[in-house]
């Protein structure tokens, strides 16, 4: 009996101390559960933000790639090769183009291995898609006429009469006056004025407006008895090229309004409408790609870290 009291008090400290040390670990359990779940509920936000963002980036890159199969199939307009530097520069457009499709997708594919090096790759190809947009547009201060397709370089080769005698006489091979001719044969002057021309039409096929001729029939035109002024001692403020185009008239077929500066202005200003859109293209697709790869950049160094500031 003396023996089992003695050993009593022992074994109910060592319970004791064990049911101390279990309440003390306690705590230390359930604050792992709690910390570590909150990086993964984050990061997965952080995927549902970034995913619809790679699909958006990838749906901006595409037009890239239609526009540059419009470019090699469709190639220019009627007479535009015949200034030689453009044929050359829409392949190479097309090109880079479809080099820039494929690197941006490359990107979005590889972004969370290489986010940084990714991003600056993409820029490269938009920055130089940014910069021949603009050019097209002649949005440079300092343009130069050394910049094939801007509004300045084309107005020079166009104005060149080594280049025009061949224009016109391609724009002649086209018919363009003969199927104006056969699709108004019946019109009156009245409904042939309120008719939409394109700018080759109403400057190639009918003289100026100025000119105050008779109208017979869409290319066939009788000059009236009026004087026509040439601006000198005339109160009239008339431009010397409208004046210039009256005398060029001619009611043959082959040769119309072909020399008149209406008609360098209708073709000049078919090409700049072309080259102005393809440049307004590239400006704004550089832009919304260049938009589209940051932001991506940004969700997915937030998903690689968690959610976390970068």
């Amino acid at each position: 009996m003396a023996e089992n009291a003695n050993n009593n008090p022992p074994e109910t400290l060592a319970i004791t101390v064990t049911e101390e040390k279990n309440y003390i670990n306690e705590p230390k359990v359930e604050e792992n559960p709690i910390s570590t779940s909150k990086t993964p509920l984050k990061s997965l936000q952080m995927r549902h933000l970034v995913l619809p963002l790679a699909l958006v980036t990838f749906l901006l890159s595409l037009p890239f790639l239609f526009q540059s199969i419009w470019l090699i199939y469709v190639q220019q307009y009627d007479c535009e090769g015949l200034l030689k530097s453009l044929p050359r520069l829409q392949v190479v457009v097309a090109i880079g183009l479809i080099v820039t499709f494929f690197v941006s997708n490359g990107v979005v594919y590889s972004r969370t291995r290489f986010p940084a090096p990714g991003l600056i790759l993409v820029m490269v190809p938009l920055v130089v898609m940014f910069i021949v947009g603009i050019s097209f547009g002649g949005s440079f201060k300092m343009e130069t006429r050394q910049i094939p397709a801007s509004p300045r370089w084309l107005k020079m080769k166009v104005n060149s009469n080594s280049n025009w005698n061949n224009i016109k006489s391609c724009l002649y091979d086209t018919r363009i006056c003969r199927d104006l001719e056969a699709r108004s044969y019946n019109l009156q002057f009245y409904d042939f004025s309120t008719s939409k021309l394109s700018p080759l039409e109403s400057g190639c096929c009918k003289p100026p407006s100025i000119c105050e001729m008779e109208y017979v029939n869409a290319t066939y035109w009788n000059k009236s008895n009026k004087e026509i002024y040439t601006g000198r001692g005339s109160d009239m403020d008339m431009g010397v090229p409208y004046d210039e185009d009256c005398d060029f008239w001619r009611n043959d077929e082959t040769i119309l309004c072909y020399d008149c500066h209406n008609c360098k202005e209708g073709f000049l200003k078919t090409l700049e409408s072309k080259w102005l859109k393809l440049g307004t293209f590239l400006v704004v697709l550089s832009v919304l790609l260049m938009i589209s790869h940051l932001l991506l950049f940004i969700g997915t160094m937030l998903e690689q870290n968690g959610g976390k500031d970068i």
